[in-house]
């Protein structure tokens, strides 16, 4: 968990110097294996790994298009993934427009 922290660490200095909002990282806490659906069983995490859930906040999605073109390319973000504590091709990850905040 301690690896996976200094790369989320690295994350949010990356994600918000290119134009994220806010960036934040939570590592699950309570979040049972369900029997139909779950956020373990939708990444498939076995008895040993941990769920993290993160979201990064844009002011537009035009702005969260281009901050992830210059992250992707960013040399920083690059070598650290290299080496990342998890298994990148079960990450689940899209866009979402706040529907409701309050």
């Amino acid at each position: 968990m301690e690896e996976y922290k200094a790369l989320a660490r690295l994350g949010a200095e990356v994600w918000k110097e290119h134009g994220a909002l806010s960036y934040v990282e939570c590592v699950a806490d309570d979040v049972p294996y369900g029997t139909l659906t779950s956020f373990p069983r939708a990444v498939m995490a076995t008895e040993e790994e941990t769920v993290v859930l993160s979201w990064i906040t844009y002011e537009s999605r035009a702005a969260r298009d281009a901050a992830m073109a210059k992250v992707m390319a960013d040399p920083r973000l690059k070598a650290a993934m290299a080496n990342a504590p998890f298994d990148g091709k079960r990450m689940i990850f899209g866009g979402f427009q706040i529907l409701v905040e309050a």
